[in-house]
């Protein structure tokens, strides 16, 4: 009879998961407390699945992956890529295998979420629709994460349940047989057939707004440490490549509007740039040159160590308008420095300290993380999406690095387990200051969190309820009509109908029991098993819904819902030809 309640239960939450009006979250909820309530899950245990291994290890994964993007290591790396040219199968396929190879190692959401403004900034400056390019890179960040235990929540859920049946989780780099394979495979298709499937158009306008600021002029400072100290300015452009034009130089108080070439810069000369974001960044990370506006905040004020960037528009009653930044004092009035201004369709010639603002100004300000958003607001300015800037920090790649390695190194050598070597590299990389502590919490993506502690526990009752056995009885009728190989198929198969729908962390606590269970009534080994279930979760091809990576580039892509299939349904059906095989021959029965 329990079983029954599980299967009630389980068939309204699939219902709100395809349904979609309620949050995946709140839906897992639901499910753990009428089980509770039911008497299914002891109520002591309501909320062990948030003390869960695989709940830790996904939470550190997400520190690990913001860590590494704070480190400076993603900016070299779409630096880059950025020069690859304006051939579009180039593009397609640097694209996809820097963003399966990152997703092997850091969240595959993460890696797209870097890396997409890159595909947008490429697609911008050659010409090509980003559909072309965004989808392809959004499937690849599904395959990346394939390959290794930490690509994808779905691998370390797994390994998991092997632990509980057979005292050993699956190990870093087991899912590499299987994974790299099919991840070269699919990045083969996607980049010689996959994207001609698309349909070629722009992203919405709503959607693409915060990649379509002017170029922002701001004003660096030649300090002892900067490398063209005592260069001509035409030696300062071959120390840097950036795409930034040089407007004036201000010494001593004196601005020269256009320099000479051959005019060497001293201590303290003020060079006026104009410039987009990156091209900034590039242009100060590459001469160590210093943002005049970026004044340091005292250290002994609350807050000066978790300083942050934001861009604002100015309103039409913004009090700004009209005024200059040193008339207003801004940065006594408001505790924020101004970086640089942007200004459409017009040319600004003064300094940054005398522009007199005008309505639609775009502003980069830096100011303290926690008041940041409020004091825009109260500047009658209207803040902009965040785009990750990070102008003037200190790199710290090789830390980061070394702390990551230093974590895998320990799980491949069974010095510590997987949950507490790399929650142990994620607090040293905030003690260490690669993240700063506030981006530690805000870099977990807590709904996948409450919803992975919450249907561990649903999941052992479908189990315990006998519900499993159930399910895999009656495909284990089948089983006796055709070989062990289609069985295995026909699990992928439905695991995998099944991510496109629901999230593919709940696919795989739901599906993992059953997969057991049948693999038990079968005389074989789990391994093969779980390895399909795994992949199965992992490959949301078919809709907008399944995957955060696939949401993630509907809007800026201009995608419809059907154009997700269009693309989805063949490397879908690849997925099932490629693994099956590769399963039968690395994870043999």
């Amino acid at each position: 009879m329990e079983h029954i309640y599980v299967f009630a239960t389980l068939i309204v939450v699939l219902g709100l998961f395809v349904w979609g009006r309620v949050r995946h979250d709140f839906v897992a909820l639901i499910a753990l407390f009428v089980l509770i309530v039911f008497g299914l899950i002891p109520a002591e245990d309501a909320f062990a699945g948030f003390g869960h291994p695989a709940v830790i290890t996904v939470a550190a994964v997400l520190i690990i992956g913001k860590a590494l993007e704070y480190s400076g290591l993603i900016d070299i790396l779409g630096s880059w890529v950025t020069k690859v040219g304006n051939s579009l199968t180039l593009q397609i396929l640097t694209l996809s295998v820097l963003v399966a190879v990152a997703s092997a190692f850091m969240n595959n959401v993460g890696a797209l979420a870097i890396l997409m403004p890159v595909a947008l900034h490429i697609a911008r400056k050659s010409g090509n629709p980003p559909s072309y390019l965004l989808m392809p890179i959004a499937f690849a960040s599904l395959l990346g994460g394939m390959t290794t235990l930490i690509g994808t929540p779905p691998n370390i859920i797994i390994a998991t349940f092997r632990a509980e049946e057979m005292g050993e989780p699956f190990g870093m780099f087991s899912f590499s047989p299987v994974g790299v394979g099919l991840t070269l495979v699919g990045l083969i298709f996607i980049v010689i057939v996959g994207w001609r499937l698309l349909p070629k158009r722009a992203a919405k306008k709503s959607e693409s707004k915060s990649f379509e600021i002017d170029d922002y002029i701001t004003e660096v400072r030649v300090a002892k440490e900067s490398k063209p100290l005592g260069k001509s300015i035409a030696e300062l452009e071959k120390i840097s490549k950036a795409d930034v034009q040089i407007l004036g130089l201000v010494r001593q108080n004196k601005r020269m509007h256009a320099p000479d070439e051959d005019e060497v810069l001293l201590e303290n000369d003020i060079i006026i740039i104009e410039g987009d974001t990156d091209a900034i960044k590039s242009f100060i990370d590459d001469s160590e040159l210093v943002l005049v506006g970026g004044k340091k905040f005292r250290m002994d004020a609350v807050g000066s160590k978790n300083i942050a960037i934001n861009e604002a528009i100015v309103m039409a009653d913004s009090p700004l308008i009209g005024q200059t930044t040193s008339a207003m004092r801004m940065r006594t009035r408001y505790g924020v420095n101004l970086l640089a201004v942007a200004r459409r369709g017009d040319q600004i010639h003064r300094r940054l300290d005398h522009i007199v603002f005008r309505v639609g100004d775009v502003l980069m300000l830096q100011g303290r993380a926690h008041l940041l958003d409020d004091t825009i607001k109260s500047m009658g300015c209207l803040p902009l999406a965040r785009r990750s800037l990070r102008i003037g920090y200190e790199k710290k790649i090789a830390l980061s690095l070394s702390l990551f390695i230093t974590s895998i190194v320990l799980v491949i050598t069974g010095l510590l387990p997987v949950h507490v070597s790399f929650m142990l590299a994620a607090v040293g990389m905030v003690l260490t200051g690669v993240l700063p502590v506030k981006n530690m919490y805000t870099s977990i993506d807590w709904p996948v969190i409450i919803l992975l502690g919450a249907m561990l526990p649903v999941g052992e009752a479908l189990e315990s309820s006998g519900g499993a056995a159930i399910i895999a009885n009656h495909i284990l009728s089948l089983s006796q009509l055709i070989p062990a190989w289609a069985t295995i198929g026909i699990l992928l198969t439905v695991t995998m109908l099944l991510s496109n729908v629901i999230n593919n962390a709940a696919t795989v606590v739901l599906m993992a029991p059953i997969g057991i269970a049948i693999a038990k009534g079968m005389g074989h080994s789990i391994d093969p098993f779980l390895m399909a279930i795994a992949v199965g979760a992992s490959a949301a091809f078919l809709t907008p819904i399944g995957h955060q990576s696939n949401t993630l580039v509907m809007g800026p892509g201009g995608y419809k819902f059907a154009d997700y299939f269009r693309m989805g349904l063949p490397i879908s059906i690849l997925v099932v030809a490629v693994t099956v095989p590769l399963i039968m021959y690395f994870w043999p029965l």
